[in-house]
């Protein structure tokens, strides 16, 4: 039998130290930013699971319980989080009031419990355009969080507009490129003269 297990890796310490200085740290002392393996990172999931026999898929139980699983579906990359105060979530009787969900008749939190000393939230996946693994490392580690740092303190509105001007080139730029295609490909009517009976 071959056994395939996760990969789990931790942050090189020159990137969490990069991270540390660019982000500064939370009130409890910790890296406002960090890096983390997508196997190492779990989070809480709460429902019910169905356990099927390895061999011929077959239904064996289902479960309802809290569980902790991978966060990211990319647990083969690297991700930058950024710590969300407690704050952000709400009241805890309010997190549990939009989170909890019934399953055969229990009540069980979907999100788990009540992150009262915050949590770290996703900000970026560290991969190539085609979707292709990146190495982490301190320099890239930096510029992911003095970006998100700078968009943070833009204006609302600049931000907005921003993604909208980008939006318009883009389609300006399909646009070129459509008119372009169409108009250079093959002359009108394959070049023949266009006449109708009369």
């Amino acid at each position: 039998m071959i056994r395939i297990g996760n990969e789990s890796h931790e942050a090189p310490e020159t990137v969490t130290r990069v991270l540390r200085l660019a982000g500064g740290v939370n009130r409890f002392g910790e890296a406002n930013y960090r890096a983390v393996w997508g196997w190492n990172r779990l989070a809480w999931i709460g429902g019910k699971f169905e356990e099927r026999d390895p061999q011929s898929g077959a239904l064996v139980r289902e479960v309802v319980e809290l569980r902790r699983e991978p966060k990211y579906p990319q647990v083969n990359r690297w991700h930058i989080e950024r710590w969300v105060p407690p704050k952000a979530y709400g009241a805890p009787r309010t997190w549990y009031a939009q989170t909890v969900e019934r399953a055969n008749g229990e009540s069980i939190p979907a999100l788990g419990p009540y992150p009262a000393r915050g949590e770290y939230e996703h900000c970026f996946t560290l991969e190539g355009p085609q979707g292709e693994f990146v190495q982490l490392t301190a320099t890239i580690a930096e510029r992911i969080a003095r970006a998100i740092e700078w968009s943070r303190c833009q204006p609302r509105a600049a931000r907005r507009e921003s993604i909208g001007e980008r939006e318009r080139c883009e389609e300006r730029s399909y646009e070129k490129w459509a008119y372009d295609a169409l108009d250079g490909g093959v002359p009108a009517f394959g070049g023949e003269p266009f006449a109708t009976p009369s």
